[in-house]
């Protein structure tokens, strides 16, 4: 399955499995039904500030959308079985380098942004994880909510995701970050 089979896949199963109309989803993302239908039927690419809006409506984080429901099992994952996204938008690249351990809650996702290119996420789920990003190439500044971070390579910044969050490369070229993802666990 390619990437944009599995995006509209787990849309749709996450969608239904949490009892939402294509409208309910709608309001809750602030993204248009049409557009999430379109999603769904692979007849559209998603864009990075859509995606990251769909996962805040639905309450899960972004990688939900973009990995196997059941990842993969073993202990060595080679480059070319992680799975990549290429926003349309932007050009950024997101690799699913390991999925979530369900012992230890920890993801690692690696970015590539093209120089200048800037990804927004304007909307979050509040408490639901917390990131480290580690900056191995070029310099990024990273908003965070009111917070600006100017970062250069070997760099690393630790943050809640709880406030909308801004990632934009240096005009001088191309970054690459990994994200460890700290996934909480959600109260009872």
């Amino acid at each position: 399955m390619n990437i944009e089979q599995l995006i509209a896949c787990r849309l749709a199963e996450l969608r239904t499995s949490q009892r939402l109309s294509l409208a309910q989803l709608a309001e809750r993302a602030g993204v248009g039904k049409a557009t999430i239908s379109k999603i769904e039927r692979q007849d559209s690419s998603p864009t990075a500030a859509i995606l990251g809006r769909l996962a805040a409506g639905l309450g899960v984080p972004l990688s939900q959308l973009l990995a196997e429901e059941q990842p993969a099992t073993g202990t060595l994952r080679r480059h070319a079985m992680q799975p990549t996204w290429c926003d349309p938008a932007t050009g950024y690249v997101r690799r699913q380098v390991a999925d979530a351990d369900p012992a230890s809650g920890n993801e690692m996702v690696e970015i590539e942004l093209p120089a200048g290119a800037r990804v927004d996420y304007p909307h979050w789920q509040a408490g639901s994880y917390r990131q480290r990003l580690w900056l191995l190439q070029g310099t990024l500044r990273v908003t965070h909510g009111d917070e600006h971070h100017q970062m250069h390579t070997g760099d690393l910044l630790a943050f809640a995701v709880d406030r909308p969050l801004s990632y934009q490369a240096g005009a001088e070229g191309p970054c690459r970050y990994l994200l460890n993802i700290l996934h909480l666990p959600r109260p009872v």
